[in-house]
Formats: structure tokens, sequence, C-alpha cells
């Protein structure tokens, strides 16, 4: 009698993945980020137009074959535009969500594992950046700090980082009861050991949920910036500043494809990326298991 062959079992990432796959949502969210994140990326390769431009013969021009999305008030192409845009919000997307995360998980993990004292100092100092009024202290950051890639990085970074602390040590203090971690620090390892060996591989779930998340709230916040003239500065493209060149009436009205464009740009990047968290949260969920 043949014996009976058993199915390898899938480990924890196996799981979150086919959980991810089976996910509408963000298989949806997957196929509107990942053509845009293309086009973004290798536009300058087969555009023929720069964001910055100028077609003084084709100023306020309409969607034609020649200008895809039309052209600005002073005949610069607003589709080579809107793809710098997206470019240089990934970029300080990107940027300050790995800048948060990493001040995020180092407050959460000093406050779990380097004693009483430290603890008590790092969450007071995150419950203080926490009642601080963020529209406020992001405007008076963005004052401070002036207009540009860099900057706009830094603000955002230091008003991003805090819930992830907390989520981290949260984490954190439930682990370091575990036999392996109390033996471990029993056997004298010191924090970075504990930091790369036991904190890390045990937060990845959360790193990667916040990750993707701040990437959607960082492309709002630079936007929100740009518009107020406070992130990036023209001519620099941003799909902040378009949209506030054209807030006037005039362009509202008589030239909407100036708006519309950037417009929807962000709407669907901010969209797919939540569906991405959203999926990549309920795959990292282990309570997914019983349902």
């Amino acid at each position: 009698m043949l014996a009976r062959t058993e199915r390898p079992s899938h480990g924890p990432l196996a799981r979150a993945f086919d959980r991810f796959r089976l996910n509408g949502a963000a298989l949806f969210g997957v196929c509107i980020a990942v053509p845009m994140l293309l086009l973004i990326v290798s536009y300058p390769l087969w555009w023929r137009f720069q964001p910055n431009d100028i077609d003084l013969l084709a100023m306020n021009a309409p969607p034609n074959a020649t200008h895809w999305f039309g052209t600005d008030g002073v005949g610069r192409d607003v589709f080579a535009r809107v793809l710098e845009g997206g470019r240089i919000s990934l970029m300080v997307a990107a940027g300050s969500t790995v800048i948060s995360a990493i001040i995020g998980f180092l407050f959460g993990f000093v406050s779990a594992f380097a004693g009483r004292w430290a603890d008590a100092l790092s969450m007071r100092f995150v419950d203080l950046v926490m009642t601080l009024p963020p529209v406020i202290f992001l405007l008076v950051l963005a004052s401070i700090t002036g207009t540009g890639i860099l900057p706009t990085i830094t603000v955002i970074s230091l008003l991003s980082w805090p819930l992830l602390a907390r989520m981290v040590r949260s984490r954190l203090l439930e682990l370091r009861e575990r036999d392996f971690v109390t033996a471990a620090r029993g056997m004298g390892a010191g924090l970075p050991h504990l930091l790369l060996r036991h904190g890390m591989p045990n937060c990845i779930d959360i790193l990667v949920v916040y990750a993707t998340t701040q990437v959607a709230n960082a492309i709002l916040l630079e936007a929100g910036l740009s518009f107020l003239g406070l992130g990036i500065a023209p001519p620099a493209a941003s799909w902040g500043n378009m949209l506030n060149a054209a807030r006037s009436t005039a362009v509202l009205e008589q030239y909407p494809w100036q708006w519309l464009f950037p417009g929807a740009a962000l709407v669907l990047a901010v969209l797919a990326i939540n569906f991405i968290g959203d999926g990549l949260r309920d795959a990292f969920d282990p309570r997914a298991e019983l349902r």
C-alpha cells in the first residue's frame, strides 16, 4: 500500500501572500499602482517633452495627438509634468516613510527594552509630539525649513513617526516576556543583538503595513504643502503645485485639463496604495487564519 503523501505546510509569509492574492481590492490597487509606477519611472526615455519645456505656440492647448494631456498657461506639456510630479511625490513619500519608520521603530524598541526610565521618557516625548496640532505643526515646520524636496521630506518625517513607535512598543512589550528573549538577555545579549535578532523580525508585519499606509499619507501631505506654497516650489512639477497653479476661476472653467489630470493622478495613486495597504494588513493579520 502506497504511503499517503502530505502537502508541505506553508510558512507564515506564504500564507500571507495567499491571503493577499485572494484580496480583490488589493489586486485592483496593484493593477493601478504598477502601470503608474512604470510610466513615472520610464517616461523620460520615450516621451518627447520634458516637464519644463516651453512651447509658446501651444499655450493652453487642449489634449491632442501631440500633447496628450494638453499644455498649461506657458506652453508646458501637462502629461510630462504629471509624470514628473508623480516622481517627485513618490521620492518625497519614500524618503519620509523610511526616515519616519526608522525613528518610530527605534523609539518603540528603546521604550520596550531599555528599562523603565527609558520607557517613561520616550513615551512622554511621543505623547508630547502627538498632542501637537498636526496641521499647525506641519505649517510651522514647513515655514521654518523652507521649500524643496529635502525640507519637505524632513517635515513629513518629523510628523509621522509617533504612531509607529506606539505600535512597535506594544508588540515588543509582549515579545520581551517570551522565553527565548529572556534567555538571550540572561546570556548577556545587548540591545543591538535584541534589535536585529528579535525586535525587527517580529515587527516586520507592522513595518510593512505602516510603510504602505504612510506612503499614501505622505503623498497627500506633500500635495497639500505644495498647494499652499510650502512644499515643492515651481518650476519643479508637483501634483500639489500644479493644482495650485490651476486654481483661478478662468483655468477651472476654460482649461479643465490643467487641474483634472494632476488631481486624477493624485486620487488614483492614493487610492491604489490604500487598497494595497489594506490588503497587506489583512494578509499579515494572524486572526485571518480563523476566518
